[in-house]
């Protein structure tokens, strides 16, 4: 379980790439602040926290039952968001208020990620002054989210294609939001066994496949669009 829940924050982080992708380089570098001012903020808190009250948490089924409902929430609200710019692409004025909130919502989920790298990173870097752990912490997370973003929009410039990818993943991660509550009190339980690695990574495989055909045959199609127009 523990495995599914280091995937799930994976998966949040690179959702929240993505969705950067479609902000403009100002608005990019003022959120990239708040996470800074953020980090160096909660700081105090999260090196007061020991393994195992980490532990506990993730093991309480209460709290991930709680932590679900967010997770559902804010899939939901990228849902909302993907329709709605779809709207917005084929010219539609309606709701352009609500399209906005929708396109700059940051989400919670983020933030809850950063904050549990960060506890990792006390754990890990005992010898280090915390105020110069989180600096370089947040260093590390502030640079690799903007080269993330950049090449992201260098390697699919289509604004339709990285919304398509974007709608995938938030489905991804509200399935495993679920997921991550099954417990021994539903009522017709299932057989007990170990977490198949290989099923995820095939999973996994198969979902890159399918993507790398979809994302190769949207290039081809562009260009034989174009070559058919010169």
């Amino acid at each position: 379980m523990e495995l599914i829940i280091h995937l799930l924050m994976a998966l949040i982080l690179i959702n929240s790439i993505i969705k950067l992708s479609f902000w403009k380089r100002e608005q990019i570098a003022l959120m990239m602040l708040v996470y800074t001012v953020y980090i160096l903020l909660i700081y105090p808190l999260a090196i007061k926290q020991s393994k195992t009250q980490i532990e506990d948490f993730l093991a309480d089924h209460v709290m991930m039952q709680n932590m679900s409902v967010v997770v559902t929430v804010e899939s939901a609200v990228c849902f909302a968001f993907c329709f709605a710019a779809l709207m917005g692409r084929f010219g539609s004025k309606k709701h352009k208020i609500v399209r906005l909130i929708l396109k700059y919502y940051p989400g919670i989920l983020p933030f809850l990620v950063l904050f549990y790298g960060l506890t990792q990173a006390a754990f890990t870097f005992t010898g280090f002054h915390f105020l110069t752990m989180a600096i370089l912490y947040a260093s590390i997370v502030i640079l690799c989210m903007v080269l993330a973003v950049i090449a992201l929009k260098k390697l699919i410039p289509e604004f339709d294609l990285r919304l398509e990818i974007h709608f995938m993943m938030s489905l991804i991660i509200c399935i495993l939001g679920l997921i991550t509550t099954v417990d021994g009190k539903i009522v017709y339980k299932s057989s007990e066994e170990t977490i198949n690695v290989n099923y995820i990574l095939l999973s996994m495989g198969l979902f890159i496949f399918f993507f790398l055909i979809g994302f190769l045959g949207n290039k081809i199609k562009w260009r034989l669009t174009k070559w058919k127009n010169c």
